[in-house]
């Protein structure tokens, strides 16, 4: 809903200078976005499970739910096994996350003697509830594709039934201040390509240079 001004009710200032919406929609959708300024404060179950019970209501085809979450808090065992992941420019903020999250989805399905066509895209849906679930909570939920997949699998033991797909990682907003000059600079909202180039009536065709 738009307020007498236009703007979105409910989006958040930094939001406001970089972000405006075509269409009348939903404010928890512009203000989604992968900051990197996190606060090193630790989450509860009470904080972080809502966010995997978010995803688990994700549209599934014949409810086959293929994909799964591995997680490590920083405050547990495994966390330095899922930061050693990260490549090095991620490791810079990342290391101030207070959970490190692989999403894996399921090639096959476990009830039907076939493959899934559609496991990455269920898997990215429900990966969409989280982040949508972590914004309105107020967390930040950065997704990456910055780590090493096939030591991922061999370290987290991910059968190769399971494909990797990405890795999120997830706390309490920090402050910009607190990040490396150089991501101080990329620390904002970005914007998106018109409508008109991600949508195509009829056959498709290249919107023309």
């Amino acid at each position: 809903m738009k307020g007498e001004d236009g703007v979105p009710k409910n989006i958040a200032p930094e939001v406001q200078l970089g972000r405006k919406s075509d269409y009348d929609i939903h404010s928890i959708f512009l203000n989604r976005w992968s900051s990197r300024a996190l606060s090193g404060e630790g989450l509860t179950d009470n904080e972080l499970m809502p966010l995997f019970e978010a995803a688990r209501w994700a549209p599934s085809s014949y409810n086959g739910q293929l994909w799964r979450f591995l997680y490590a808090k920083k405050s547990s065992g495994e966390w330095q096994t899922f930061f050693d992941l990260l490549v090095e420019g991620n490791r810079v903020w990342a290391k101030n996350a207070a959970v490190l999250v692989v999403i894996l989805s399921r090639k096959r399905f476990e009830t039907r003697d076939r493959d899934s066509r559609t496991h990455s895209f269920e898997a990215g849906s429900a990966f969409e509830n989280l982040a949508l679930e972590g914004t309105r909570r107020g967390l930040v939920v950065h997704g990456m594709e910055g780590f090493d997949y096939e030591r991922a699998r061999e370290v987290l033991k991910v059968p190769n039934v399971f494909q990797v797909e990405a890795m999120v990682a997830i706390g309490k907003k920090g402050r910009k201040e607190d990040l490396p000059e150089k991501l101080q600079a990329r620390e904002r909202p970005n914007s998106r390509r018109p409508i008109e180039e991600l949508v195509i009536q009829g056959v498709f065709h290249e919107k023309p240079e």
